[in-house]
């Protein structure tokens, strides 16, 4: 069993074949999804997606380079959608200054809103970090003096030591394709020092497909070749990594009500 914890079926690559991909990724071993947000305005969709598949779930919130369209939605609204039966997890919400396609201080507002929904609802917070490490480790931290609250850094790009400190706070980290690329030695090392009961793999299809795939569009069944990838790294079995990470996906997305 093998849980994509981050994909985004709504996209147009995706959408226009939905049956196909599950189906491709259930013969890859991949039982369930995530969905994931990225402007609550279209939640509509998302939500309908996961209606109509019993594998899928979905979250709730505004990537970051869309913050500034969604400000004025508040911590009750993004509570209120939450409450769907099929809704997981809060996001993906975060800091991107790679493209900065969002101004920082609306991205870090955002952030904080999420956050807020996350600690209020109990529900994981999907968090995307890049090239803003820095600021997420204080903003993670200052956030957690004022009560815990559950997360991952998805699609993990980041150095050491947010990753290190994610863990502090008691995160997890979610590993993509990018795992399995060659010029990944970073990414690699952390991938092999995360404990074994705090990471999870995802696709973030279409985007990233991994080796043999790169260059291609990304989906769900592909989270096996990452997995395979996480299993020669960690010097274990692939059947290990499929049972780690989906306990872990178990216990981090419990209202999905996954056994592993």
């Amino acid at each position: 069993m093998l849980v994509d914890s981050h994909c985004h079926l709504d996209f147009d690559v995706l959408a226009g074949d939905i049956d196909g991909g599950l189906a491709r990724a259930r013969a890859n071993g991949v039982t369930h999804c995530v969905t994931i947000s990225t402007r609550i305005r279209r939640f509509d969709t998302i939500r309908a997606i996961a209606e109509t598949h019993d594998n899928v779930f979905c979250s709730v919130g505004t990537h970051p380079h869309n913050a500034h369209e969604e400000l004025d939605i508040s911590v009750e609204e993004i509570i209120a959608l939450s409450q769907h039966p099929k809704c997981v997890a809060i996001g993906e919400a975060g800091l991107d200054y790679h493209y900065d396609s969002s101004p920082r201080d609306a991205q870090a507002q955002g952030f904080r809103t999420h956050i807020a929904a996350s600690r209020e609802t109990g529900l994981p917070l999907v968090i995307h970090a890049r090239q803003a490490d820095d600021d997420m480790i204080a903003i993670l931290e200052e956030e957690a003096e004022q009560g815990a609250f559950p997360f991952v850094l998805h699609c993990f790009t980041s150095g050491a030591e947010l990753a290190r400190r994610g863990l502090a706070l008691g995160g997890y980290i979610s590993f993509s394709g990018i795992v399995t690329f060659k010029n990944a030695a970073e990414i690699q090392e952390v991938a092999r020092a995360v404990p074994a009961d705090r990471f999870l793999v995802e696709t973030d299809a279409p985007y990233l497909a991994p080796v043999p795939h790169r260059g291609r569009s990304n989906e769900p069944a592909f989270v096996r070749h990452t997995a395979e990838k996480l299993a020669e790294l960690r010097g274990v079995p692939f059947e290990t990594i499929a049972e780690q990470s989906s306990a872990n996906f178990a216990r981090l997305f419990s209202k999905a009500g996954l056994t592993a």
